[in-house]
Parts: C-alpha cells; structure tokens; sequence
C-alpha cells in the first residue's frame, strides 16, 4: 500500500465517521426519549435499537463508500439514503400505530426489549433495502 492510498484511508474513514456521527445525532432528534439518557439508565430496548440503528447506519455508508469513486459522491449517497431510511422507518411505525396500536417509541422507553428489537429491526431492513440500490 502507498501512502497517497493510506492517507486517503484515513481520509475517508475519518469523514464517514463524522458523517456517522451526525446522521445518528439527526436520527436521535425524531425519537420521543434521548437515547444516551435511556442508555445511561440502564434501558437495554433503547440500546439494543440504537446498536441496531448504528450498524444500519454504517452499513449504508459502507456500502456507498465501497460503491464510490469519489468521497463527495460516497457521502452524497450516504446522506440521500439516510433520509430515504428516515421516511421509510417513520412511514413504517405510523403503520404500526395506526393498524396495530403499537406505539414503538414508547414501548422501547419503557424498557420492552421487543418493542426496541423491532424498531431496530426497521433500521437494519430498511439499510438492506436501500443499499441494494448502491
């Protein structure tokens, strides 16, 4: 490996972890609960969903980084499919709450860990789907 390819590793690794960073803090402002408070409290739903959440998140911007000639372009992609994640779980969960009665935000505040499996699950399902697209 030469060094123009390793600082360009670097390079990358380092904006997909900021752009990680910010697509996880965004995604935090559309739950009804802090994450990191549920976390500290010991609220094992809210941390399964958040793993679930960040591993759907870096699986979309490993995808588009691995699909990219250009790191503009891989974080373009990385962002279009976040908020192409974020209305297909939020379209998802109204569907849950309208037909099922099902209230996940609640149900994962409250400590129900299947509650915060399947919300985490919508992340994940919906990065499987939007990176076959990538």
């Amino acid at each position: 490996m030469d060094f123009q390819a390793l600082v360009s590793m670097v390079v990358w690794t380092v904006c997909g972890a900021v752009l990680l960073f910010v697509l996880m803090f965004v995604d935090s402002l559309f739950t009804r609960y802090h994450d990191l408070v549920e976390l500290k409290a010991g609220n094992m739903a809210v941390t399964t969903r958040l793993v679930m959440k960040l591993l759907a998140q870096a699986y979309i911007l490993s995808s588009s980084i691995a699909t990219s000639s250009r790191l503009g372009e891989a974080l373009i992609v990385s962002v279009v499919s976040f908020l192409l994640l974020l209305v297909l779980e939020k379209t998802v969960r109204f569907l849950f709450s309208t037909w099922g009665k099902l209230e996940l935000d609640h149900g994962t505040q409250q400590g129900n860990i299947g509650y915060g499996l399947l919300a985490g699950s919508l992340h994940i399902v919906g990065a499987l789907l939007i990176s076959a697209f990538l």
